[in-house]
């Protein structure tokens, strides 16, 4: 008895553990990582680029604060190769999430949040064309503008997750605002758009707790949309990216992704990429 209540105590200090298929690799989920926690993520992205030859890489470090169970913050930067055939820093970007609402049952619970973000960059919009940039050449016909190391702007939107048992699934719906990257006007392109997401997570392994040390396997797959609202640079487009995940030690995460297009009728840059990603997370290091 002593011992399973021991495992319990664990496995609820344990915030990857116990809501481990709500770790979704593309989107954030209503619930928040635990309060007094400070975490680092490194995120690599590769993209197959339509206009050129070469594959693009982006590099995305991430710290982030649990500063209370309702509020946590992240700070990131972006460096990559992708707007330019050089490896170069992009930009930065802060994201906070606030959770309003949390309805808990025995395996099972509903959450929502809002959450914001906003980006400065320093990104040409013209892409590298045959290998090398060139300032005086036409813009690439691109409309599909993104804060996560493309453009500068803001974004705000609400999300809600319901997890019951094993499976956790959880929409988004925000509004983008695009601006001026800090050394580059915006070029013909819609100035905001719409994105929409939906997620799911199963939690594959282990079929049954008995101990904190266990190695969780999740499954994800996510629909991420997006629709811009200039109605004279208008196009949409619909995304499906599987994922694999493993928990270890219940504060580390590796993520495995792939991400490609359903339909939609937007140019883009690439429409398909690939992510790897690790975490690592320390608890209670704030509280006195």
């Amino acid at each position: 008895m002593l011992k399973k209540i021991s495992i319990i105590l664990a496995l609820a200090s344990a915030g990857l553990t116990v809501q481990a298929q709500e770790l979704y690799v593309n989107t954030e989920p209503a619930s928040n990582m635990p309060a007094n926690s400070f975490g680092v993520r490194v995120t690599n992205k590769c993209y197959p680029l339509d206009h050129d030859s070469y594959t693009g890489y982006r590099l995305q470090p991430e710290l982030m604060f649990g500063i209370s169970k309702k509020l946590m913050v992240h700070a990131s930067g972006f460096f990559s190769n992708v707007m330019e055939n050089r490896f170069r820093a992009e930009g930065a970007q802060l994201y906070a999430k606030y959770r309003f609402l949390s309805v808990d049952d025995v395996q099972s619970h509903f959450r929502m949040a809002a959450f914001a973000k906003g980006s400065i960059i320093n990104n040409p919009y013209t892409p590298p064309m045959d290998g090398n940039h060139d300032h005086n050449a036409p813009a690439f016909n691109n409309q599909d503008l993104d804060l996560d190391g493309m453009t500068s702007g803001v974004s705000a939107g609400i999300v809600a997750t319901q997890l019951v048992h094993k499976l956790a699934v959880s929409g988004s719906l925000a509004y983008e605002r695009y601006m001026n990257n800090t050394r580059h006007n915006l070029p013909y392109v819609s100035r905001s758009a719409l994105n929409y997401t939906l997620s799911a997570g199963y939690l594959l392994l282990p079929r049954k707790y008995k101990s904190y040390r266990q190695t969780n396997v999740n499954l994800y797959v996510e629909l991420l949309g997006k629709s811009n609202l200039d109605p004279y640079r208008s196009g949409y487009y619909v995304d499906v990216a599987p994922a694999v995940q493993f928990i270890i030690n219940s504060n580390s995460r590796v993520d495995l992704g792939y991400r490609t297009q359903l339909f939609g009728d937007m140019t883009r840059m690439a429409d398909q990429s690939f992510l790897v990603r690790y975490e690592y997370n320390l608890y209670n290091i704030f509280k006195k």
